[in-house]
């Protein structure tokens, strides 16, 4: 087995990434009716190379094949004086997860966090999500928060 490497985007990763995208978003029903317009993915996909933007990307390459993907991003909140590290969004190939992929790319995160300055990094997954709550358990503490949301009428 080749080794993964994870590495910063690049533009001329739009076309590898856009389908691992879209496979995060459909694991997450987020297709078909539920679809996110093509405006929402372009600007993600804009905001990763803004400056002035707080959302960053990283994927993991494999033989030259983009395997997995981490959009993450800083904030300030009322609880640390230095920002907070949210990873937004981790997604591997369904045939290469269990190989060390999510894994690899969460430790990625964590070093890009520290070099950045931020103490902590959290993420959320869904209750369902056995697969990946089995990793998660191995690499961060669960905080016993549970998140809500409301989505509020534009």
């Amino acid at each position: 087995m080749s080794t993964v490497v994870v590495r910063a985007i690049t533009k001329e990763d739009f076309s590898q990434w856009s389908v691992l995208w879209e496979g995060y978003n459909h694991f997450y029903e987020r297709s078909g009716p539920s679809a996110l317009p093509e405006a929402v993915t372009l600007s993600t996909w804009d905001r990763f190379f803004a400056a002035d933007e707080p959302v960053h990307a990283l994927v993991a390459e494999q033989d030259g094949r983009l395997v997995g993907l981490a959009h993450y991003l800083y904030h300030k909140t009322t609880s640390r004086i230095e920002a907070s590290c949210y990873l937004n969004d981790l997604f591997t190939n369904p045939d290469k997860r269990g190989q060390g992929v999510g894994r690899a790319l969460i430790e990625a995160v964590y070093e890009q966090a520290k070099l950045a300055g931020s103490s902590v990094v959290y993420w959320g997954t869904h209750e369902t999500n056995e697969t990946a709550q089995k990793l998660y358990r191995q690499v961060a503490d669960r905080s016993g928060f549970i998140l809500y949301k409301k989505i509020l009428a534009s």
